[in-house]
Formats: C-alpha cells, sequence, structure tokens
C-alpha cells in the first residue's frame, strides 16, 4: 500500500525537491535575530514548513533557527533530523547549481544529495504512512539550517524543544549507519613577520568549509629587486614538474609572483577521493624556501610529518578499528595579523578518544615555534549493530530493495549524534558514488522515490505499536 501510494505522487515529490534545491541556502552572517544563517537558508526553511501545512501537518518554526513537522499522537516522539543548509557550490558545474536541471533521471543540484532531496523524501514519506495508517507515536521531522557549520540550530532546538526517544537521519548512507567517527579540528599557528629576500606577501583561502577538500588555494610571494624573477619561476615549475603537481606560476606584479594550485573537491570524511589543492601548495613551498635558504618552521614540519597522509601515520596517529582509519584534511590555509595558519580537520575511530590525538598534537608542538588549537570537536556515535533500531532499518532497507547488506561506519558526521538512540538511514545507496560536497552533485529520481518507500516503510515498523 505505501509503496503504491508513493508511486502516485511521484511528480509531487520531484517537483518539490526540485523547488527546494532553487534555494541558495548556503550559511551567511546575519545580525537579524529572526534569520540567523541568512536569507536564503530562513526561505529554505519557510518553503518546508508551507509544503508540510498544504500537506496536512503540524509545523513550527523555532525562533528561525530551525523547525519541524509531526504528525501523529502519543507519548513517544519519533525523529527524522534533517538539514536544508548547503555547503558552498564551488565552481566548474555542469549545470547551476540552484537550477535543478533534471537530466538523464537525475536532478543535479546542490543539496540534492546533501541533504535536500532525502528531507523531501522522508516528508513524503511521513505523508503517506499518515494518510493510509493510524501510528501510536509521534513522528517529527526536524529541520536544521547550520549543520555544515557549527550544529548551533541544532543546539537551539536541544535547549527548547523535545527530545526524541529515538529516531534516524537521512543524511548518509543506506543499509544503516551505526557508528560515526569524532571529528576534531585543529590549528597550527606561527607568527610570521619576514625579513628575507621571498615573503609570502598573501595567501588566498581561508573560508573553505572545514568538511571539504579544497580545491583550489593560492599564495603570492613578494621579491626583493635584486632576486632575479624568472630564475624563481623556473625553480618552482621544476619543483611542480617533479612532484606532478597541478599548479601555474605567473608574474603577479613587477615584484611578485602567484602561484595557484588546483585540486579535486571532495567531502572531508573521504580525503582520498580528492587532491589537496593547499597540502601540494605547502609542500612546493616549503621546497621553493629551502633552496634559498629560507625555514618557515610551521611549513617544514609539515611537509616533513603530515605532508600527503590521509591517516597521520607520521605523526603516530595511524589508529584504525572497525569504523576506519583516522583520516586528516587539511581543510585551510591563510595569513592573518602576522600569523599563518594551517586548519585541519580530522576524523578519528571510534574506538579512540579525542584527548589522545589532542595530546598527540600538543606533544609534535612541545619543541617547535608554533601552537596548536582545536575546536569543533564532536563525539563519535557507536550503536552496536543487534540494537534494535539498527536491526529494524537495515532489514527494512533488505526487505524493500532485495539485498541483504550489513550495518556500516562512516567518516562523516550527521545529526544523528545529536540525540540518544539515532543513526543514520540513507539516502546514499549502497555502491553508488558519494556527491556530497561534490561538485555536479545528484540525486537520481529513481533512488529519490526508493528512499521515500523505505522511509516510510520505516516509520509506520517503528510507530504502528
Amino acid at each position: 500500500m505505501l509503496n503504491k501510494y508513493i508511486d502516485s505522487i511521484k511528480n509531487q515529490i520531484i517537483t518539490s525537491t526540485c523547488e527546494l534545491i532553487q534555494i541558495p541556502s548556503v550559511h551567511t552572517e546575519s545580525d537579524d535575530v529572526f534569520m540567523p544563517f541568512g536569507e536564503n537558508c530562513s526561505k529554505a526553511l519557510e518553503y518546508i514548513l508551507e509544503l508540510a501545512e498544504k500537506l496536512g501537518f503540524r509545523t513550527k518554526n523555532v525562533d528561525g533557527y530551525c523547525g519541524y513537522v509531526e504528525f501523529g499522537e502519543g507519548d513517544d516522539l519519533m525523529g527524522i533530523i534533517g538539514h536544508l543548509d548547503v555547503v558552498p557550490e564551488g565552481e566548474n558545474w555542469t549545470y547551476p547549481p540552484f537550477s535543478a536541471n533534471i537530466v538523464n533521471e537525475k536532478i543535479y543540484g546542490r543539496g540534492s544529495i546533501d541533504d535536500k532531496g532525502p528531507v523531501i523524501s522522508a516528508l513524503y514519506a511521513m505523508k503517506a504512512v499518515m494518510d493510509n495508517f493510524t501510528v501510536h507515536k509521534r513522528v517529527r521531522l526536524i529541520l536544521g539550517l547550520n549543520e555544515e557549520r557549527d550544529w548551533k540550530c541544532i543546539n537551539y532546538y536541544k535547549e527548547h524543544e523535545e527530545i526524541p526517544s529515538f529516531g534516524f537521519s537521512p543524511d548518509a548512507d543506506f543499509p544503516c549507519i551505526y557508528a560515526e567517527k569524532a571529528l576534531l579540528n585543529v590549528h597550527l599557528k606561527q607568527k610570521y613577520i619576514s625579513n628575507n629576500c621571498i615573503t609570502i606577501s598573501d595567501i588566498d583561502y581561508k573560508n573553505n568549509a572545514m568538511n571539504v577538500v579544497p580545491k583550489f588555494c593560492s599564495v603570492t610571494l613578494l621579491l626583493d629587486e635584486d632576486i632575479n624573477k624568472d630564475k624563481c619561476i623556473e625553480e618552482l615549475n621544476d619543483i611542480i614538474s617533479r612532484y606532478g603537481f597541478s599548479m601555474e606560476v605567473s608574474f603577479e606584479s613587477e615584484n611578485s609572483i602567484i602561484i595557484k594550485s588546483y585540486g579535486t573537491q571532495a567531502h572531508a570524511a573521504h580525503p582520498n577521493l580528492g587532491k589537496n589543492a593547499i597540502s601540494t601548495l605547502i609542500i612546493v613551498l616549503n621546497d621553493f624556501f629551502n633552496l634559498h635558504s629560507i625555514c618557515i618552521e610551521l611549513l617544514s614540519n609539515f611537509s616533513r610529518y603530515i605532508h600527503m597522509q590521509y591517516n597521520g601515520a607520521d605523526l603516530n596517529m595511524d589508529y584504525s578499528d572497525e569504523s576506519g582509519k583516522l583520516t586528516l584534511n587539511v581543510s585551510r590555509f591563510y595569513l592573518e595579523n602576522n600569523e599563518l595558519t594551517i586548519s585541519m580537520n580530522l576524523r578519528i575511530p571510534v574506538h579512540t578518544s579525542i584527548d589522545v590525538i589532542k595530546n598527540r598534537f600538543q606533544e609534535f608542538c612541545k619543541d617547535v615555534p608554533f601552537k596548536v588549537e582545536f575546536d569543533g570537536e564532536k563525539a563519535s556515535l557507536y550503536i552496536p549493530k543487534d540494537n534494535h533500531l539498527v536491526s529494524t532499518l537495515c532489514r527494512i532497507f533488505n526487505e524493500i530493495t532485495g539485498e541483504t547488506k550489513e550495518p556500516i561506519a562512516i567518516g562523516g558526521a550527521t545529526y544523528a549524534r545529536a540525540f540518544p538512540n539515532c543513526v543514520s538511514f540513507g539516502a546514499n545507496m549502497p555502491g553508488d558514488k558519494d556527491m556530497c560536497h561534490q561538485i555536479d552533485e545528484y540525486i537520481s529520481i529513481d533512488n529519490l522515490i526508493l528512499s521515500c518507500k523505505i522511509y516510510a516503510n520505516a516509520i509506520y515498523e517503528l510507530t504502528k505499536s
């Protein structure tokens, strides 16, 4: 019954997904108390709440920080936790990132899989259950607006609204996520007042999202008048050629050179799937400075101990367990107030303490002229595979798809870890390329509808008694 009902509203699901994608809900700074994450994030929330009211749900805007959509009766509250904000669109899309073009049965657009398509899928799954069955619990779709930054939205919700008894987040992978790695941002900082013949005068990459592998970075070098500029460009090109990096070197002005580094964007949970434009640029810079007998300790230590590592092996941080290896993504590189900063995003295996990693970095910085700072700390999530919620969701996925998949662990951070007895559940299908945060992000229409059926059956199963 549920599957046939969802097939009958397929066009509504597609239309709503496209309309939501067309709202460019990238976080912006705002002084408006009613739109704390910017006008477009607010528009995305209002769109969903208005749509949900037309579909017959109860709704609430929670002071502009978040909102929710609800149906059902009972003391127990089941939560479905998604987000409407998206990472910046990036460059070189085949189709405009907020146009929601449909090509070859795929909806292209920023947020299509992370997390707007899955949110719409969950909303219409709730509609299917509401219109066809009587449930014995309340079901609430909680809508965050600041997931891609620092979770202020969900923290505000937890301070002001009812906490779900259990639930799932449609913001990762099927069949079901039972473990999510811990998160930690690490910032290495060094004072930089150069009196050398070659000086870093500008770095263009401070505002990259911490959870994205950077696809571009540039550095401008200021050269003394007696430096042979042509020779410097030749030296830089030789270094770049030796590594095989994708970079361009050119004169910025009479006394300056600009180095542009190009990479491949990916989610920071999977840094090996991208090419880091910052890491490669730091390595080239350090080699170039060495040629001119210039030592910048932050760069030299990075090149020696961190460089292109994805698992921190050279920092004696080669930890791994059932959730995978420790991963490290270099997210930002900038010069501000005479201070150089390299910022990294780490995903820490679930059975490794965050304090162990902090201590390792503090030891690393003990005898060098730079310091370390931490933020963005999020504890890991771990619910055993035989837990009723995990086993039920995995069973429903397998029944609907005909698969025999087992629960999995991920490096990503979802809202599931914000609440007790909550896990991530879809909407990326097993074996599909993870398009989160990538250029030409898309969700296939088949998977959009299939995920809606999976969510509807899961909601019914978990609320029928």
